[in-house]
Parts: C-alpha cells; structure tokens; sequence
C-alpha cells in the first residue's frame, strides 16, 4: 500500500464512534449552524490554547481577515507578513482594500526575520505612500515564529499583531501560546491541518471582550451584540439590526462537534508528531538539512520539511517508491503575478533561495516506524547514489 502523506483515516479509526457520535447527534438535532456545539467548542479551544475569547469562523482566512476588518484597516495601509506561506496570508489585505507588504525569513526556522521585519517597516514609513497598522506573523510548518522579538517590533512602531497559527495551532514558545504575544492568534481547520475538522473552518483566538463582541457582531453580517443594544427599545427583532458592514462567516456545527473530538487527542497526537520529527532528524541530520526549531520552541509538525539540492530528482526517486512528497511553496507569494506589485523593501533574497529547496516528507502522528523507515533509507539511497 501507498504511505500516505496524512493519514487522516487512522485518526478516525482512533476516534472511533464517539466521533460518529456527536456527529449523528448533529444531524438528529437539526441545529446544523451555530448550534450549541459551537459554544462548548469555542470553550475548549480557548482553554487549550490559553485564550480567554475564542470566535469561531468559517475558514483560516476569514479568520484572518476578521481582525483587520475589526481594526478598521483598509485603503492606504500596510500590513507586514512573510511571502514564504500559503497565500490566505497575504490574501486578505487586498480583501479589505489594504497592502500586504513582504519580509523576508530567518534561514533556519523559515519563520519572519524581526530585523528585516523592523526594516521594513522603517522604509514604509520613510516613503510615505502607505501608513503601516499591522503585523501578520506565520507559525510555518508548525512552529512558533520569534513572538519576544517580532512584538517588540510591534510595541516600538505602534502596530496590531497576529499570529496566524494556521499551520501551528497548539505550538509553545516557552511553554506559551502566541496570543500571549500577539493581540490575536487565528488558525485554520482545514482537514489536513494538526487541528482539523471535516470540512473548512477557522477561529479567531483574542484577549479582549469588546473587541471579541466586535467580531462577533462582524462574523454574522454585522448584526448586533449586546453593547449595541443594551438600553435602547425595539418595536422588531434586534437580531435583525445590523449596526455595520461585516460577513457571513459560521462555522457549521457538525465541525464543531468533530472539533470537539479531535481535542481530546491533539495533546497525545502532538506528542506523537514530535517523536515521529526526532525520529526523521536521528535518520536523515547527516544527509539532508533537516529542520531547525526556535530555541524554547514546540512545533506540531504541520509539515516535515528538508531542503536538498536536487529536490526534482529526489521527489521522482521517492514517487518511484510510492512515497508521496509535497512543496511549500514552490513559488512564493511575491512571485505571483497578482501579487508582484506589492512593496518588498529590502527584497527577499531568502525566500526566495529556500523555495527552491525545500521539500515535505509524510508527516502525521500514526507515520509507523516501519514506513518511517522506508522512507529514511530512500533518501539515504538517493544521495548515498548521487554524491
């Protein structure tokens, strides 16, 4: 049999029919949006993650966008975020009308570099076209970015900062999460993520209520909360009063109550993906360039990912053996036509060397040692042949 990349069904498997469960009672109840399910997830989520508000959304991407709408952040701003990440990052600026600007990575960890990311932010100021608001910083693969450093970036110029955990979710910066840093962390749960449901959904985690009331009155076409109404009098549903311009971003219930599921294990599964990660370095640190975590750091191993100089050849050895292989991002964000005239001050030398070699191997918390093993002597046989 093929190995897979993620094995999704050996955790279905685990889960078993508790699982099959909470969705069948889902479907019995007839509360299909916004049932209560949503409440006892948003509960447990905030209680894993160490975030006192959690709003749970439609995608890892409306969770991003819902901050910078909750900011007022639009035309004539700069929000800052790496290039090396998938696009939803970079995505949602021009959806609020504003202007991603892209900085360059650390080479180790391929996480945002806060030096460059400081330079940046002084030659935006410094041209005077757009006036900097936010910080978009990406737990790529996995792991925390630099939060010590990259918030005191945001504190010295004044600016919003995210972490968007859509890889990372559950990763620890020395035994934090990053909203301890950051004034809001969004993830994504998209199946192939470590925390994901059946289907897409997001979740915006925060620190503050009436900033948290605001994404709430956002998430569901504006409509209004407590504050908008408390003391006033209505001759019609308040429910109906939408007091400004928002989205239609609901999670879906069923997801919710797989969600729910899915954290009863993550802790145990975040073990199990550090151990198959150390397994991988023990096998491969002196043939490839294996990953590097921050100092302090625990990553969940979203991907599992090495650089070697002959990727194209190696991909094609390994697919030869029936093992899957993937790369991110083989062509990063500033890259794209759509996005290449957005300002990249300083240029981004980094990223753009490293798209060009990295390459992710399977990465789940069910890989066996048997597969692992498999998958370690391809490798090795591969450049042991070509050196």
């Amino acid at each position: 049999m093929p190995i897979p990349f993620i094995d999704l069904q050996a955790q279905r498997a685990r889960l078993g029919q508790p699982l099959e469960d909470a969705i069948l009672k889902v479907v019995r109840s007839g509360a299909y949006v916004m049932g209560p399910e949503i409440g006892q997830f948003e509960k447990a989520l905030g209680e894993f993650g160490q975030a006192p508000f959690v709003l749970s959304c439609g995608s890892g991407t409306e969770a991003l966008q819902l901050p910078l709408m909750a900011w007022g952040i639009g035309p004539g701003d700069a929000v800052f975020c790496p290039s090396f990440t998938f696009a939803a990052t970079a995505e949602v600026m021009p959806l609020v009308g504003a202007s991603p600007v892209f900085v360059d990575i650390l080479e180790d960890t391929y996480n945002l570099d806060p030096a460059k990311l400081d330079a940046a932010i002084e030659a935006v100021k410094a041209a005077g076209e757009l006036t900097p608001k936010a910080i978009i910083a990406v737990d790529l693969f996995g792991q925390p970015a630099d939060y010590p450093a990259i918030a005191t970036v945001a504190r010295k110029h004044g600016l919003k900062l995210i972490a968007d955990s859509a890889q990372g979710f559950g990763c620890t910066l020395n035994g934090q999460h990053p909203i301890h840093w950051a004034d809001v962390a969004t993830t994504s749960f998209f199946p192939a993520k470590p925390l994901g449901c059946y289907g897409d959904g997001g979740a915006v985690l925060s620190k503050d209520a009436d900033f948290h009331d605001l994404l709430v009155s956002l998430r569901v076409h504006g409509q209004a909360v407590k504050s908008d109404i408390e003391g006033r009098t209505f001759d019609h549903d308040p429910k109906y009063l939408n007091m400004r311009i928002g989205m239609n971003s609901r999670m879906d219930t069923i997801q919710a109550a797989v969600l729910l599921q899915k954290l009863t294990i993550f802790a145990d599964e975040i073990e199990s993906r550090n151990k198959v990660a150390a397994r991988y370095a023990e096998q491969l640190g002196d043939v490839v360039k294996v990953p590097t975590v921050i100092q302090g750091g625990v990553s969940v191993w979203a991907q599992y990912t090495i650089e070697t100089d002959d990727r194209d050849g190696l991909i094609a050895h390994l697919k030869g053996q029936a093992i899957p292989t993937a790369v991110y991002y083989p062509i990063p964000i500033h890259r794209q036509d759509i996005y290449s005239k957005y300002p990249a001050p300083g240029g981004l030398p980094v990223t753009d060397a490293k798209a060009k070699v990295v390459m992710s191997l399977p990465m789940h918390p069910y890989l066996s040692e048997t597969d692992q093993d498999q998958i370690t002597a391809a490798i090795r046989a591969f450049v042991k042949r070509n050196s």
